[in-house]
Formats: C-alpha cells, structure tokens, sequence
C-alpha cells in the first residue's frame, strides 16, 4: 500500500518560468535514465525479489524514494510552464545576440519554435512522461531480471548516467530554484550509488552471488579456455597496458591472457538455400514458374 503525503520531498519552485527549460527538464523525467525508468525498474526488482528480506526493503525504500523525485520534477516542469511563454522570455530578445539571431522574428513565433509544442497542446501547461524530445517513456528501459546481483550492478549504472545527466542540466539554468532542487538530486544519485555498491558487496559477502553472475553456472559448460583471454580486435596496441590485458583476473579465478591477433576460429560464413516460396535469390539461376 502506498500514501500520498502532500508536501514535497524536497522544494521545487523555481524564480521564474522558462518553457524552453522545462522541455529540457523532461529528460529527467522520461528519459531513457530519467526517473520513471529508476522507479519503475526498482519496484519491479523489488517485487520480484525471492532473495533476503532485507534486499527487498532496501530496494523498496529506495523506488518509493524516486516516486517523489518523479513528482519533483513533474511539478517543477508544471511550474516552469505557468506563464505564458511568451512573457517569460521576451526579456531574451533585448539581449544583443539574441536580438541578432532573431532577425526581427515576432518573439512568441521564436519561444514557441524552442519550447515543447506538446506542453502547450497535449498537456496544457504540464509535465509528461516523455524525453526532452517528446519521444514516451516506454517500459523496455526496466531491467529486472530476478537476478539481484545483476540488476544492482545495473543500477549502479542507472544512477551514475542520471547523475551525469544532472550535473548536465544544472550547467543550463541560472534559475536558484532549479539550481537548488538539481543540486538535491545530485546529492541522492550519490547517495544512490554508494547504495547500490554497498549492497553488491553484501550480496556477495552473504556468498549469494559472484563473478561471473550467474556464478552458479555449470563451469562444465563454459568454454573455459576462452575465459580470460583479452582479444585484441582493432590496430595499435595501446589495450595490452591495460589491467584486463594481464594479471589475475577480477574474479580470482584465472589469468587474464593478452591475444594481439585473435584467429578466427569458424568456417566461411555461408548461408544454405533458403526455401523457394519465400522467393529469395538463389545460389543458381531457377527456371520461371509455369504459367
């Protein structure tokens, strides 16, 4: 069960509207690394989980935390488009270059060119669950496979690209109160990080789970002498330095082997003939059907 508690996790008003920042502001929203993909991805991970109890609350709390995140932003895109945009941004069209750019253009036709045409025709006014390019946020970003070490090795990097994406977004306004609520976000994607990193190692002191995942994989059935050669498959040799060339590997269980030039290791690749009543192009030339 879940209760909506009215006030915000975290303040979400900015000084002045901006319509063309608010469409950049939707990435965080329904972006590919926006917030519904995190929320989304950790309840269905939490859902799934058959693993201890205390995965399962952890990754709870953490996707009921980024419902408000998700509702942060929606707001504070809402709040971006309160005012006409046309108000909020003819101040842009005294500045020199601006003024330059715009070549005499009527400044509604140059705000309404920049700005989200869907959050003046679709949503009236508000946020959507949609990318700063309006393409719908859609459920293939979800990754919840069962598996709890992979999908926190995943959210390690689900949390570093929204992090990124951020610190992106904070470098575009001037707006304090975009800049304060960004700088929250901030702070929790590395709270978030440390979390999920926290919790890989745990899994793996717990012995639930290891390098390779799934460990518990027949190594039977593994091509065992490929595990841990680096093969080399581009000019120059600058990889052999790295610490994937040599060494222990990271798993502790091989030697890691540099290849400078793999050999291929298959036959030609040649495809049969394909069956004729799909009307492909065939190896020989073939007589025209009867008519």
């Amino acid at each position: 069960m879940f209760i909506h508690i009215k006030e915000a996790a975290y303040n979400c008003t900015p000084e002045r509207p901006d319509p063309l920042y608010a469409k950049k502001l939707q990435e965080l929203i329904g972006g590919q690394w926006g917030e519904i993909s995190v929320m989304l991805g950790y309840m269905f991970q939490a859902w799934n989980s058959r693993g201890p109890i205390k995965y399962r609350d952890m990754t709870f709390d953490i996707g009921t935390e980024e419902i408000g995140h998700v509702e942060m932003l929606a707001t504070m895109v809402a709040r971006l488009l309160e005012q006409s945009p046309v108000e909020a941004q003819e101040h842009a069209a005294k500045d020199s270059i601006v003024g330059a750019v715009m070549g005499g253009a009527r400044v509604d036709d140059v705000v309404f060119a920049a700005m989200s045409p869907q959050h003046a025709i679709v949503s009236g006014g508000g946020a959507m669950p949609v990318d700063s390019q309006g393409n719908r946020w859609t459920a293939d970003y979800i990754v919840a496979s069962g598996n709890l070490l992979a999908d926190f090795r995943f959210n390690v990097t689900a949390e570093s690209q929204g992090r990124l994406q951020a610190a992106r977004l904070y470098n575009m306004t001037d707006d304090p109160g975009v800049k304060d609520m960004l700088s929250y976000l901030i702070a929790r994607d590395t709270m978030h990080q440390n979390q999920w990193l926290a919790a890989i190692a745990e899994l793996e002191a717990d012995g639930l789970d290891q390098t390779p995942v799934p460990v518990t994989f027949p190594k039977e059935l593994e091509r065992e002498e490929f595990a841990y050669k680096y093969l080399q498959h581009s000019r120059g040799g600058e990889s052999a330095t790295g610490r994937w060339a040599s060494g222990p590997s990271m798993d502790g269980k091989g030697e890691f082997e540099f290849v400078a030039e793999p050999p291929a290791m298959g036959p030609p690749l040649e495809l049969g003939p394909t069956d004729p009543r799909l009307y492909g192009t065939q190896k020989v030339p073939t007589p025209p059907a009867a008519s």
